[in-house]
């Protein structure tokens, strides 16, 4: 039977049942606050993540993915603090899996800015028997990244590197568009490495503003995900301030991206046959909860199993389609048949 990688190790395929495949359990607070600004984040970081996942199993939901790159959403540089998903997962109950990859090149950490496409793919390939310097394995490479309507050079070495590195380990990819931008161009590169496009689901393309588009990346043969369920508004950061801010009002890039909107395009991508190349999540940050209060802010980790669902039936989508995004889409691309090399 095919098997998924989770943190606890290898599991039959079988067991799954619901699953949200795009989460960062490792960020969701911002810093130390809770601690009075005393101490390390190590035991916060598991504690807020055990409660926040608390009302997931009696959705049906027991399994997270767990998308976080070197570097940023919680995982540390050089991917040591993996290991702190394993006491999330035994003390929720909840199977975990674990990705590995390289974000956008303004947020990538130096070491992954140094090596060479060769390198960088060796390392992708030994996480999938334990990623940075743990045993933790990874069971899917993701989310790989490329930046707003451009790839940079950076960013194209370290998705042709994922996407060997998945065709070698049997692993799926899983990608980061900015905004949905640039989806088009991660499938051809990904053809380019002639990786199994039914093995890679390009990401966000639920924050993209024209469902032609979307409809044309499912065209190509990929999956893709509307993992951002509930993030309604939030900032979106390109990179790093370059200079210091001034006192006074200042520019910042915002976006907006109503659930409603959300949900009547998956009612339109279900009618035209697409249910079994769709995955959905939510993407859900500490640092963006207090802009969408009444979504994340108020039902967390339950809001896509709860109100979206319930929205999702109201406008026409059957239980076994929702079903199928949210189980066996998910559990087909996290399912290993081959062994490692």
């Amino acid at each position: 039977m095919p098997s998924v990688y989770t943190v606890l190790g290898p599991i039959d395929a079988a067991t799954l049942r619901g699953v949200l495949p795009h989460e960062h359990l490792l960020s969701l607070t911002p810093g130390r606050w809770m601690k009075g600004g005393q101490g390390d984040l190590i035991q916060q970081q598991i504690d807020l993540a055990v409660t926040a996942l608390s009302g997931l199993a009696e959705q049906g939901i027991n399994t997270i993915v767990d998308l976080s790159p070197y570097g940023v959403v919680g995982r540390n540089d050089d991917g040591s603090n993996v290991s702190l998903l394993q006491e999330i997962s035994r003390r929720s109950e909840l199977h975990i899996v674990a990705g590995s990859a390289i974000y956008l090149e303004a947020m990538s950490p130096r070491w992954t800015l140094e090596a060479d496409l060769a390198a960088v793919t060796s390392r992708f390939i030994n996480d999938a028997a334990g990623i940075g310097p743990g045993t933790v394995a990874a069971g899917v490479f993701g989310e790989q990244a490329t930046s707003l309507d451009k790839i940079t050079p950076h960013e194209e070495k370290c998705l042709r590197a994922a996407a060997r590195a998945a065709k070698a380990t049997g692993r799926a990819l899983f990608t980061h568009t900015t905004h949905g931008t640039m989806a088009l161009e991660q499938v051809a590169i990904v053809r380019q490495e002639h990786l199994d496009l039914s093995r890679v689901v390009i990401g966000h393309m639920d924050t993209h503003h024209d469902l032609n588009y979307v409809r044309a990346v499912l065209d190509t043969g990929v999956n893709i995900a509307f993992d951002t369920i509930g993030k309604v508004v939030w900032d979106f950061f390109l990179g790093p301030p370059k200079t210091p801010r001034i006192d006074g009002p200042f520019i910042k890039n915002a976006y907006h991206q109503s659930d409603l909107q959300r949900a009547r395009w998956l009612v339109q991508l279900v009618a035209d046959g697409f249910q079994d190349r769709i995955l959905l999540s939510q993407d859900l940050t500490g640092s963006e909860v207090y802009l969408n209060p009444d979504t994340h802010g108020y039902s967390g980790y339950s809001y896509l199993g709860g109100r979206f669902t319930t929205l999702l039936y109201g406008l026409g989508v059957e239980y076994r389609q929702l079903k199928q995004m949210m189980h066996e889409n998910p559990m087909k691309l996290l399912s290993i048949s081959t062994d490692l090399p």
